[in-house]
């Protein structure tokens, strides 16, 4: 009899999973998936025209909440664990409530699930959100290209629409966010890439996504997603894996980013020139335990802000990255770190004119505390963000997303934008290892 499964996800790996081994897969009928993390993605469908030809009817996509339920009412034989950035100790537990509703638990490893390019391949991923695999992926492009290679990015799913029509999507120019109805998160990611004349690929459907990019690819970059470890792998590859000395041990404490670790050939620790160096040193000790063949690349994030003016002596409302506050656990970021820089009178905490989905952010995640997260998976969401920014109290607005809030959503206060890009310090340096690549 086929096993009955559920995959636990966040409509990334957990349909990735699912159309690389249990699509097609006769001994599994997957009964269900469940959401956590991203608002909105429950009580939907993974739909037919994606889910093949065992799935008539598509998969239903229930809240992780009802995972006891599910796994009684539909005699689940078997829970795959199926998303990241979760320290080791909760997904113990979560394996832990699984086992004892009755169900086996799995986690599924690198064999199963990357699918081979004959292209070569740059890997870029992390031990936690919000380290800096963006600047990171940007500076390897950048590298590349002026060598002449023609390199195509593939990015780590954010399929929060309609999955159907974003089985493949290729991002080349900015009308092609508004064509696919990018959300805030999206845009992130896409944007600083179209800004570099380059082109990257996303979606849903991750062998269909690649069988198009090879099609305009010397070279292919895996742009990771949270600390989510590659969907792809190449006879002729290089993992760049990117850790944070603002966190230290979480490089050896969360899931499944120290699977990054351990496959690491190049590890940046960034941000060395914002953190303790007994920090720094901790998270130099760990990777060396962890991973002794790795090269070690040291990098900083330094800041720019349009209009500093704007911070010194003010009350500053700070927004920063909305999923590096949530699941990703940082207590601050490049706006705050922007904010100490050019002197502020005062941090404004926004809490009180949170309206809508932003309100129940803070409830989900209290400690987040008086930084604003630029929540945008939807457009009710940015609403929401654009009535909490307008009612705020403050004297301007400091904006430390990778994209300007201002074009997206109106902001009546004076606002500045924080960005960064990587700076390597010393050698080896990325030039280094792209070189012996």
């Amino acid at each position: 009899m086929k096993r009955r499964v559920v995959i636990m996800g966040a409509a990334g790996r957990d349909f990735h999973n699912f159309n690389v081994f249990f699509r097609d897969n006769e001994e599994y009928e997957v009964v269900a998936f469940t959401a956590t993390q991203i608002p909105g993605i429950d009580d939907k469908k993974y739909p037919a025209e994606l889910a093949g030809r065992l799935y008539p009817d598509g998969i239903k996509i229930y809240s992780e909440t009802e995972l006891p339920e599910l796994i009684k009412n539909l005699n689940v034989d078997l829970v795959v664990f199926a998303y990241s950035d979760q320290a080791h100790e909760v997904v113990m537990h979560k394996a832990s409530l699984v086992n004892a509703c009755g169900a086996d638990f799995m986690l599924m490893g690198t064999k199963n699930t990357m699918i081979k390019t004959s292209k070569p391949l740059i890997t870029v991923c992390a031990v936690r959100t919000g380290c800096g695999k963006s600047q990171t992926t940007r500076a390897i492009v950048k590298a590349l290209k002026a060598k002449g290679r023609n390199v195509v990015s593939i990015r780590h799913p954010m399929p929060y629409g309609d999955l159907g029509k974003q089985k493949v999507q290729r991002f080349a120019k900015m009308e092609d966010l508004d064509f696919h109805h990018c959300t805030i998160e999206e845009r992130e990611e896409y944007e600083p890439h179209i800004k570099m004349n380059s082109i990257i690929y996303a979606g849903v459907d991750y062998e269909a996504i690649l069988h198009e990019a090879e099609k305009e690819a010397d070279i292919i970059v895996w742009d990771g997603g949270n600390n989510d470890f590659p969907f792809y792998y190449s006879d002729k590859q290089l993992n760049i894996v990117v850790v944070d000395p603002h966190r230290p041990g979480d490089e050896i404490s969360y899931h499944p980013g120290e699977t990054n670790l351990y496959r690491a050939d190049v590890v940046i620790i960034n941000k060395i020139d914002s953190a303790d160096l007994d920090d720094i040193n901790e998270v130099r000790a760990n990777v060396r335990a962890i991973n002794p063949r790795a090269k070690i690349i040291e990098a900083a994030s330094p800041l720019m802000v349009d209009h500093p003016e704007l911070i010194t002596g003010k009350r500053v409302l700070v927004v920063e990255d909305g999923p590096t506050l949530t699941h990703g656990e940082m207590t601050y970021g490049a706006g705050v770190v922007a904010a100490d820089k050019y002197g502020c009178e005062d941090l404004v905490d926004p809490r009180e004119w949170a309206v809508g989905e932003i309100a129940e952010t803070y409830e989900k995640y209290p400690g987040i505390g008086i930084l604003l997260p630029a929540m945008g998976y939807s457009d009710r969401q940015i609403k929401d963000l654009e009535k909490t920014i307008n009612d705020a109290e403050c004297d301007s607005v400091v904006i430390a997303t990778p994209i300007d809030l201002r074009r997206i959503i109106n902001i009546k206060h004076p606002a500045c934008q924080v960005t960064y890009e990587l700076q390597e310090i010393g050698r080896p340096n990325l030039e280094d290892v792209l070189q012996d690549y």
